[in-house]
C-alpha cells in the first residue's frame, strides 16, 4: 500500500502560491490541493494550478471540483486541459459544494441536492473523456452530439468522491474511482468503505485498495477560541478532538489510525491563516513525510 501525503490550501492568494508549491516540494509531500469555493476569496483552482502545472514540472496536482452547478461539457473540457497542459498530473475529486455561507446560492444548485447532477455529470464526462461523441439527457443538462478535444493524458482520468452521508456512500460504490472524505473519524471511514465496496460489487464493479484516503484539517498550536461552536453542525456527536488535531505534533498520530484501517492518502489542510508556508511545512514535513512509502 503506498502512503501518500499532500497539502491542501484554501484559500490561497497569487502572493502565497509559489511559497506553497515550492515548500512541498521542498519538503517532500505528495502533491498540492486547491478546492473550488465559488463564495471564498480565493484563486480559481484550474487557473491556478495551470499555472503550477507550468512552474513546478513534477508536482501532482490535485483539486476538489465542483461537478453541480456548471455544463458536465465545459468542466470535462477544461479537466482535460489541465491533465494534458501539466502532462497527465492531474488528481480530481468530485463535491456537490458547500452548504455554509453564500455558497448554495453562488452554485444555483443546493449543495444537498448535488449527488444525483454528480452522477449523472460523471456519466457524460467519462464518455467525453474517451473521446465519444454524446448525447445525453439527465440531471446536469442536456446534450446532443458533443464531443471535446484534447483528452486527458490519463486513460482513465479518475474521479475520487467525497462526503460520508449513506447515499454519499453508496454512489461512491456505484461509480467512484476513490473516496476521499473529511470530519471522520478512523472508525467511521471503516464503516464507510464497507458500504462503498458493498455497493460496488452489487453494481460489478471494484475500487482499488490504493483509493482510499482522508482529508484531515488540523490547527497549528492549538484550537482558537470559539472553533467548537463554529464547527459544531459538522461535529454531530463527536468532539473536536475526535477528527481535529489541535497541534501539528498531533496529525501523525491520526495518520497512523488511519493507516491501521486500510485509508494510505492523505491531504492535510491547516486551518488557520499561514503566515509562511516555506515555515509550516518545514516543521510539520519531518513529522509526516516519512510515512509515506
Amino acid at each position: 500500500m503506498k502512503v501518500r501525503v499532500g497539502i491542501g490550501a484554501a484559500p490561497i492568494d497569487a502572493a502565497s502560491l509559489d511559497d506553497l508549491s515550492a515548500g512541498i516540494m521542498k519538503f517532500g509531500f505528495d502533491s498540492i490541493w486547491l478546492p473550488e469555493v465559488l463564495s471564498n476569496p480565493a484563486l480559481d483552482p484550474s487557473v491556478a494550478l495551470a499555472y503550477v502545472a507550468a512552474k513546478f514540472p513534477t508536482l501532482k496536482l490535485g483539486t476538489t471540483t465542483l461537478f453541480s452547478g456548471v455544463s458536465p461539457v465545459a468542466l470535462a473540457k477544461r479537466l482535460a486541459s489541465l491533465d494534458q497542459l501539466s502532462g497527465g498530473r492531474l488528481l480530481v475529486t468530485a463535491v456537490p459544494g458547500l452548504t455554509t455561507d453564500g455558497e448554495p446560492g453562488a452554485l444555483g444548485v443546493h449543495p444537498r441536492k448535488g449527488g444525483p447532477v454528480i452522477e449523472d455529470a460523471l456519466e457524460v464526462i467519462r464518455a467525453l473523456w474517451r473521446g465519444e461523441t454524446v448525447t445525453h439527457s439527465g440531471p446536469s443538462g442536456n446534450f446532443e452530439a458533443v464531443r471535446i478535444s484534447p483528452l486527458p493524458i490519463q486513460q482513465p482520468l479518475e474521479v475520487w468522491l467525497g462526503g460520508n452521508a449513506e447515499k454519499s456512500l453508496l454512489r461512491c460504490g456505484r461509480v467512484g474511482d476513490g473516496w476521499l472524505p473529511a470530519m471522520c473519524t478512523p472508525a467511521e471511514v471503516a464503516r464507510g468503505r464497507e458500504i462503498i465496496d458493498s455497493a460496488a460489487a452489487k453494481a460489478g464493479r471494484q475500487i482499488s485498495d490504493e483509493h482510499f484516503g482522508v482529508s484531515i484539517g488540523y490547527f497549528a498550536s492549538g484550537y482558537p477560541e470559539g472553533v467548537s461552536e463554529r464547527l459544531k453542525s459538522r461535529l454531530g456527536d463527536r468532539t473536536l478532538e475526535d477528527v481535529v488535531p489541535a497541534r501539528r505534533d498531533l496529525v501523525p498520530q491520526l495518520l497512523e489510525r488511519f493507516l491501521e484501517v486500510g485509508f494510505s492518502k492523505f491531504v492535510l489542510r491547516p486551518l488557520e491563516p499561514i503566515p509562511s508556508w516555506d515555515e509550516e511545512l518545514a516543521l510539520l514535513g519531518p513529522l509526516v513525510v516519512g510515512l509515506q512509502t
